[in-house]
């Protein structure tokens, strides 16, 4: 027993310890110029989790891999599907910062990020964490769930960006998800309309 926790924990340390490296190589290269966030793709900078396994399988020689197969099946797989979860949500975020806007575009977006109380970079990285949860949000949906929630939160404390977006992440429409949280049809396509004629309105001029 003391030999397969030591041997899982060595394990656990070096795929935590490959982890960190990775995020902080990511860091480093992000630079100081501007154009699109970074991404962890590229030679060498993805698979986080799968290059945290392999590392930790070599230099442990090998003991490693015996140790997770014994935690594998001593926890029914949830460390195997942990690992998916963590290998999904990787993915989802290097795509949802190939789909983010880059600086210039994002500027178009300027005036309606500062009537939402943000500047626009923090716009575009509230959509990344957004849409690492949910990889089919394009951006555009993710501005209108926020200027609706915007519009009608006053009148109905249910309807928030998060659980407009919660929403559209279980399959729903704007529309639908609207409906789901109690509010009346023909508010909700108004509401629709104006964030669309408000988003536009803010763009106008570039």
């Amino acid at each position: 027993m003391l030999r397969y926790l030591s041997i899982t924990t060595l394990a656990i340390a070096l795929v935590l310890i490959a982890g960190d490296l990775s995020v902080n190589a990511q860091g480093r290269g992000r630079g100081g110029g501007g154009g699109r966030p970074a991404t962890a793709g590229g030679n060498g900078g993805s698979g986080g989790v799968d290059r945290g396994l392999g590392t930790a399988s070599t230099r442990s020689g090998g003991r490693a891999d015996d140790g997770w197969a014994t935690a594998s099946e001593r926890s029914n797989g949830q460390r195997d599907a942990g690992i998916d979860r963590a290998r999904e949500q990787r993915m989802n975020r290097e795509r949802a910062l190939r789909n983010s806007p880059d600086d210039n575009e994002l500027n178009r977006y300027r005036g309606i990020s500062k009537k939402l109380g943000m500047t626009p970079e923090a716009l575009r990285s509230r959509y990344i964490a957004a849409a690492t949860l949910d990889p089919d949000l394009k951006f555009g949906q993710f501005v209108s769930a926020n200027v609706v929630a915007d519009n009608l939160g006053r009148r109905y404390p249910g309807v928030t960006a998060s659980a407009i977006l919660l929403g559209m992440q279980n399959g729903d429409s704007l529309g639908q998800t609207l409906k789901r949280l109690r509010v009346p049809s023909e508010t909700a396509k108004q509401a629709e309309k104006d964030a669309k004629q408000r988003v536009k309105d803010s763009m106008r001029g570039f």
